[in-house]
């Protein structure tokens, strides 16, 4: 992320419709995935690549956390606003930590960032104990680019089998499936109009804007947005893979 984009994503993070949606199925799906509740059966868990700080403060409650940030910039922005949560600098790539070391591993859209994805899961893997588990979240499909991914630095974006095949020993994944179902043909259109403009501006990425500028946070559109996404967290914790989306989740067992 920009400098600039820090202070918007932090509050972003806490108050926007869509983080509050993705978060509430983050953390629901965590909880089953490792049934635990909160304030019982702690375990030690590590979140890589945390942005502002807001995953960090929500896993806090299930275990202990160790966080990981790469960005300098975003990594003091967030030692700053969130003292609370134990913060590491350092990379998906290189991870500083023992094998075998944590409970869950976690990256919530994080391997996207990086040109070596790869090696990005293996070192989760690395540091994941045996019988732990590790979740991944991606944006999904490339037919979605736009702008939204130059101003937050992507690669790429994925299908759901691109991503399981980074994973050694497929057979070992739980669960993989696609998640912002229902809001896929409203996404893929307001892609597809920030395209044009974006070349009508010549691709001038000073113009780049985040879909959270144009999506809105108030009344009863965002209302309404929130209980479309987030009804989906049933949806997922019943098993069912639903067949396309937004975002993919994917979790794996050592």
């Amino acid at each position: 992320m920009d400098k600039q984009y820090y202070n918007e994503y932090y509050i972003a993070e806490r108050a926007h419709w869509f983080f509050r949606a993705r978060n509430k199925i983050l953390i629901n799906y965590v909880k089953k995935l490792m049934k635990i509740e909160e304030g019982k059966n702690p375990i030690r868990i590590l979140n890589v690549g945390v942005a502002t700080g807001f995953t960090s403060e929500l896993l806090a409650k299930l275990g202990e956390i160790t966080s990981v940030e790469y960005d300098p910039d975003c990594y003091e922005f967030t030692k700053e606003k969130v003292p609370h949560i134990n913060l590491v600098h350092g990379s998906i790539l290189d991870l500083e930590f023992e094998d075998n070391s944590f409970d869950l591993v976690c990256a919530f859209d994080v391997i996207e960032h990086v040109e070596d994805d790869q090696l990005g899961v293996k070192e989760m893997q690395r540091v994941c104990k045996p019988g732990g588990m590790v979740v991944v979240t991606v944006p999904a499909f490339m037919s979605l680019w736009s702008p939204h991914d130059i101003i937050n630095h992507h690669f790429r974006r994925y299908k759901r089998k691109q991503l399981t095949d980074l994973f050694e020993s497929p057979k070992k994944m739980i669960y993989s499936g696609y998640f912002n179902f229902f809001l896929f043909p409203l996404v893929w259109i307001a892609r597809k109009i920030t395209n044009i403009k974006f070349k009508m501006d010549g691709s001038d990425e000073s113009k780049v804007k985040s879909d959270l500028s144009y999506s809105g946070n108030n009344g009863l559109v965002s209302k309404i947005m929130y209980g479309i996404l987030s009804s989906e967290s049933k949806l997922i914790n019943s098993g069912l893979s639903l067949p396309f989306g937004v975002s993919v989740i994917a979790s794996w067992t050592k």
